[in-house]
């Protein structure tokens, strides 16, 4: 029998760093829609605090209710904490938790700083990590999970970071949310793609789980074409080829015939796809302010 991870590697993994651009990349977009001199650098900081608190946040989530339930007796994909039993469910809860509470803590600093109606907002991106795959009715297990990433760590995550430097939003912000949401999209698709067989025998009717293996591939296809329609949008057209040329191997191997552990190189090739859009993003924006 192959050992688990040490008892730090263990947390580590299941922290699932390579999802962590879905948390980044975003606020990094909107911080730097304004010019380089003028970024609300304390600002900026707390919002990536809590962005990558909440992703954290609900990952352990995801680990602790997908392993009480059952659906990661049957993973392909990367280490999972509760379902291994090397760590008692109840210590992911709580360190699931524990992260929310850091992002509500910085969420709650960065209101003070800016609009208390942030905390209205925060509120519900903790409220929608826990119930995405938690509570008697996950919206995860139905099909709903490629909204939740839109909205918060597309279009909330972006424009509330553009709007917490001067506490206006530029109007090109919702096209770069909409890019940066479906950069997460992507990174939700790399994942149930990979997933579809074991989601379905475990009852967890994603979207790539009800549409099937094959169909399932053109949900990456329309994801990798939507941060492309966003970034042209929102007048980088460059950025726009740039992501479709980077996505491009991404989707011939969404729709190639690999299946289960073959497709954990598609997850590694859609998160470095993000971080280099993202970094391409921030140096145009930079160069041209």
């Amino acid at each position: 029998m192959t050992p688990g991870p040490g008892p730090m590697r263990r947390w580590v993994l299941a922290a699932r760093p390579r999802t962590l651009p879905a948390a980044l990349v975003p606020v990094v977009v909107g911080a730097s829609l304004v010019r380089p001199a003028s970024i609300e650098w304390l600002n900026s900081t707390l919002c990536v605090v809590v962005a990558l608190a909440l992703q954290i946040g609900t990952n352990y989530a995801n680990d602790f209710s997908d392993g009480v339930r059952g659906t990661d007796e049957v993973r392909v994909g990367p280490f999972r904490l509760t379902a291994s039993k090397l760590v008692r469910a109840s210590y992911v809860r709580y360190a699931a938790w524990g992260f929310f509470l850091l992002a509500a803590v910085a969420g709650l600093i960065l209101a003070s700083r800016t609009s208390w109606w942030l905390v209205v907002v925060g509120l519900t991106a903790i409220l929608a990590g826990w119930f995405y795959t938690g509570g008697p009715k996950p919206y995860g297990y139905y099909g709903f999970g490629e909204l939740f990433v839109l909205v918060y760590f597309g279009f909330v995550a972006t424009i509330g970071t553009s709007y917490v430097q001067h506490l206006s939003v530029p109007g090109s912000s919702w096209w770069f949310g909409l890019a940066t949401g479906a950069m997460a999209c992507a990174l939700l698709e790399a994942n149930n793609l990979r997933d579809v067989q074991g989601d379905q025998v475990a009852g967890k009717k994603t979207l790539a789980a009800r549409l099937g293996r094959e169909r399932a591939s053109w949900l990456y296809a329309v994801c990798g074409a939507a941060v492309a329609v966003g970034l042209v949008a929102g007048g980088e057209a460059v950025a726009g080829i740039v992501a479709l040329a980077l996505y491009f191997p991404g989707v011939r191997m969404a729709f190639s015939q690999r299946n289960g552990r073959e497709l954990l190189a598609l997850l590694q090739v859609t998160a470095r796809t993000q971080l280099a859009l993202g970094a391409l993003l921030v140096v145009l924006f930079f160069s041209t302010r």
